[in-house]
């Protein structure tokens, strides 16, 4: 069960994960014991899991964004997807209602890359179809939970 401890040091998390413990405790008004507590059991029962750097994808020449609706032919669904989650260049899958299976959110270095992946995609099977959308301009992109 979240408390609101928990809740104030994610919170503290989204904005800097490389803040102290005692840096932490400070700024949400308890003991750096009782966040190290906080932090170890979120951790246990998987809520947090893991710490990544939010990175510029142009700075590291990944700055081409794609989605990628994908309808895929009849079974292997799951195993499917899966298999496309592995690629490097897959941010995201979304198993999704509507017309499509699914939705793969993906970075490339350019059209080239991206072009061998949606070639590659089509050669799996149970890939039955693909439409990619460019994307032209991030709005918002914040992979943070708000608690």
């Amino acid at each position: 069960m979240i408390d609101e401890l928990d809740r104030k040091v994610v919170r503290v998390l989204n904005g800097n994960a490389r803040k102290s413990f005692r840096e932490v405790a400070k700024e949400v008004g308890t003991s750096a014991p009782a966040v190290i507590h906080a932090v170890k059991r979120l951790e246990g029962a998987g809520a947090l899991r893991g710490y990544v750097p939010l990175v510029d994808p142009e700075y590291f020449g990944v700055g081409l964004a794609a989605i990628v609706a994908v309808r895929f032919s009849k079974g292997k669904l799951l195993e499917t997807q899966k298999r496309i989650a592995r690629d490097p260049h897959v941010a995201a899958v979304y198993d999704v209602t509507g017309d499509w299976d699914s939705f793969i959110i993906g970075r490339f270095a350019g059209r080239e890359d991206l072009n061998g992946f949606v070639k590659g995609l089509l050669a799996i099977p149970h890939v039955d179809r693909t439409v990619t959308h460019l994307v032209l301009n991030t709005v918002k992109e914040d992979p943070r939970v708000p608690v």
